[in-house]
């Protein structure tokens, strides 16, 4: 038993056990939360495919390494730097946008809070009744219409192509400005808080190709401002007067007034809402069930 322990305490003896200090632990804290939203940013943008590209390249580089394939080791240490710089070019787009989200972070959210956002969420209850009731009436008349709602991320880029509005929002004021042969009724209505900011706004179209091809220019406008952006989209058809919303880059159709008004509370950020209508639908299987 006493070689044991001895064995034990020379073995330890051995053993080198760093000084940890405080900075070290945050040191290791940021790294790991940088790694962890560069693989998440890596994960949802086009980077990831280009990153299964680069692992293939890689696993063909470890076999010419193993076998000593001289002349691929020599194209490949020549071309290391050229293709650093296009991986760089190729990912401008999602670069520029992950370091504007950066901007746009709000690290100490948590320790200032706006009371106003508490109560209303990103825009009010009449906000969403407004465009619930331009939508319908618009609907009834087959008047074509395409309402941004902006979410957390901006959309200043967009409101510039078009012409500034800034006006509360009411249904009488959507239903005027897209009225047929009026100046602001081409292109697409912008809604920032509860404030419609522009009209006639030019906004990316999807080139998603799993859109059905009876759709038109207003509703692939609605589905690509939704894929580059986190904003929610209120289209009504001009040929049919039905009402979809474009969200996340899908498009869901054939909505009537209380499925539109319970859609749009998802970006209204609403705790006590959102709760609410949690409780609701809850109710409302338990219902169906018996």
């Amino acid at each position: 038993m006493q070689q044991i322990n001895l064995l034990i305490e020379n073995y330890l003896s051995k053993l080198y056990m760093p000084t940890i200090h405080w900075t070290d632990v945050t040191e290791i804290l940021i790294i790991a939360f940088l790694l962890y939203y560069i693989l998440l940013w890596i994960k949802n943008t086009r980077a990831w495919a280009l990153l299964k590209g680069v692992l293939v390249i890689a696993a063909f580089v470890l076999i010419a390494v193993i076998f000593k394939m001289n002349t691929i080791l020599w194209i490949v240490t020549n071309l290391f730097s050229i293709a650093a710089i296009a991986i760089v070019v190729v990912l401008q787009p999602e670069l520029r946008k992950a370091l504007e989200e950066l901007g746009r972070k709000n690290f100490f959210s948590f320790i200032v809070t706006d009371a106003s956002k508490l109560d209303d969420g990103h825009f009010s209850d009449r906000t969403i009744n407004e465009i619930v009731k331009a939508s319908v009436e618009m609907g009834k008349a087959k008047t074509g219409a395409l309402i941004v709602i902006q979410n957390e991320q901006p959309l200043g880029e967009y409101e510039r192509t078009g012409i500034d509005v800034d006006g509360i929002v009411s249904s009488q004021l959507l239903i005027n400005i897209f009225e047929h042969n009026t100046p602001l009724h081409d292109g697409a209505v912008i809604v920032k808080d509860n404030r419609i900011t522009a009209a006639t706004c030019y906004l990316p179209l999807s080139d998603n190709m799993e859109l059905s091809k009876e759709l038109g220019t207003r509703h692939r406008a609605g589905v690509g401002i939704s894929e580059v952006t986190d904003s929610m989209t209120v289209i009504v058809s001009e040929e049919t007067g039905k009402i979809s919303v474009a969200y996340g880059g899908k498009l869901e159709r054939g909505l009537d007034a209380e499925n539109l008004r319970e859609t749009l509370r998802v970006i209204q950020d609403k705790p006590v809402e959102e709760k609410k209508r949690k409780l609701w639908k809850g109710k409302g299987r338990l219902r169906n069930e018996k």
